[in-house]
């Protein structure tokens, strides 16, 4: 009778080169999110008027403003630009990270092909 859950004799053939395709796809994923983690993307609002820069980490490194769209009365519409920017920064380094990935996987969505 064969033990449950085992395989005789050891790991068959395809279970061992998928176990192998899977370290390699990790060692893969660590690698790339590395990299991204190192990358940047910077983001503008109001025409170039608001810029910021987004890491790998979505850590804010730095902030430009343009002196024209300091306005004391209009505090509002600077806080609306930074948030538009920061937004858009985040939305493209989640972008870059997810079409790293798919390179990665093969458009598998993060998962193995069970």
């Amino acid at each position: 009778m064969a033990k449950r859950g085992g395989f005789p004799g050891g790991m068959p053939g395809n279970m061992t080169n998928l176990m192998k395709q899977a370290q390699k796809m990790q060692r893969q994923m660590e690698e790339a999110q590395k990299n991204l983690e190192e990358q940047e993307v910077t983001a503008a609002a109001g025409g170039g008027a608001v810029e910021v820069t987004v890491s790998g980490k979505h850590e804010v490194k730095k902030v430009k403003l343009s002196e024209e769209v300091v306005d004391p009365d209009d505090i509002e519409m600077l806080e609306d630009l930074i948030m538009a920017a920061t937004n858009e920064a985040m939305r493209k380094i989640d972008e870059a990270s997810q079409q790293s990935m798919a390179q990665i996987t093969g458009g598998l969505g993060g998962g193995l092909p069970f």
